[in-house]
């Protein structure tokens, strides 16, 4: 089971994503807002696993993100919102997100998400270590 930490300025984001997160499996061990002292918070409890709305894609939000990848180098990072643009993908892409959760949440949807990422990213690993011992 993935730890996961769900950051949100919105209270009730935090705790939709938390339920729907919770019924589909995975261990919710924390949520913040998005402030300095909720980013320190959720580093602090390493979790595998970061759904974080940076708020707006600019200089202050990309720094949260920045914050998040520097803390926790391996989680994988899903960015939250409920909208996103083809520039503000490529550069959560060059950031090192891995997925996107779209606001409003449907349950299916966002799981589906984060499995299809997770597979993903394993079998991305599984290659570059094959790769590796060759």
């Amino acid at each position: 089971m993935l730890k996961v930490v769900v950051i949100d300025a919105n209270a009730i984001s935090r705790n939709l994503l938390t339920s729907v997160l919770v019924d589909g499996g995975f261990d919710v061990v924390g949520d913040a807002s998005s402030t300095s002292a909720g980013l320190a918070a959720m580093i602090k409890l390493k979790p595998q696993m970061i759904c974080v709305d940076i708020g707006a894609v600019d200089a202050e939000g990309l720094e949260r993100l920045d914050t998040l990848r520097a803390g926790l180098p391996k989680a994988l990072v899903f960015m939250v919102s409920g909208n996103f643009d083809p520039v503000a993908v490529q550069i959560a892409l060059e950031r090192g997100v891995h997925g996107f959760i779209v606001k409003p949440f449907k349950s299916a949807t966002v799981l589906n998400t984060i499995r299809k990422t997770v597979i993903k990213v394993a079998h991305q690993h599984r290659a570059g270590a094959e790769q590796a011992a060759e």
